[in-house]
């Protein structure tokens, strides 16, 4: 393996794969990462495998423990219903920011992945649809233009990832999720800063139910 790859550390390239892996299930939630094994199953040395899983540590997908090692975290319900908590008051403020603020290019662009979200429900397409769902939270985050906050919240949905993907199997909860989503887009079109807020707390409090 190259030193670098697009000009990014080899650490970081080393983070990329193994946070697919943890994604895909690969590294499975509590599962042990033996450093040397991964080491020279990439093809590296321990000391970029060592700062890639200080950086999914830090994210909060790979669990240090002293004297044990490193481990793929595993969330508890208890740990859902916190970082659902924290996620609904910081995604809640991100759509009041952008129902304020918005252009309407950029409410033309939400409309736009709203209707891909479309699609991909119709289709009954769920990786389509999770991914757009990304796409969709993004750019209200980024409207709303506070990187801070956005931050947190990158860290805390990459957490969440690990068990997202679930919720959408249960029964009707892809249509559920849908009417939420339409109804966070039209207090954002209308420029309905309380309706765009409550809105998006009701989409993630009913997004934790469904995990339950």
């Amino acid at each position: 393996m190259n030193t670098k790859l697009n000009n990014h550390p080899l650490y970081e390239d080393v983070a990329d794969r193994l946070r697919e892996q943890i994604f895909a299930k690969q590294l499975a939630p509590g599962s042990w990462l033996d450093e040397q094994s991964l080491a020279e199953q990439f093809g590296i040395s321990r000391t970029p495998m060592r700062e890639a899983i200080k950086v999914l540590a830090s994210e909060g997908l790979v669990t240090i423990k002293m004297r044990r090692g490193a481990y793929v975290t595993e969330v508890a319900r208890k740990d859902l219903e916190q970082i659902f908590t924290i996620l609904s008051l910081l995604e809640g403020e991100a759509a009041r920011e952008t129902a304020a603020k918005a252009t309407e290019e950029e409410l033309n662009q939400l409309d736009y992945w709203h209707h891909r979200l479309e699609k991909a429900a119709a289709d009954r397409d769920l990786e389509q649809f999770f991914e757009i769902n990304g796409k969709f939270h993004e750019l209200i985050q980024k409207i709303a233009g506070n990187r801070w906050m956005n931050g947190v919240i990158a860290d805390l949905r990459k957490v969440l990832k690990l068990h997202r993907r679930d919720s959408l199997t249960s029964t009707g909860r892809l249509q559920n999720s849908l009417i939420e989503h339409r109804a966070i887009l039209n207090a954002l079109l209308k420029r309905d800063q309380a309706g765009a807020e409550s809105a998006m707390r009701k989409h993630l409090a009913r997004g934790l139910e469904a995990l339950r």
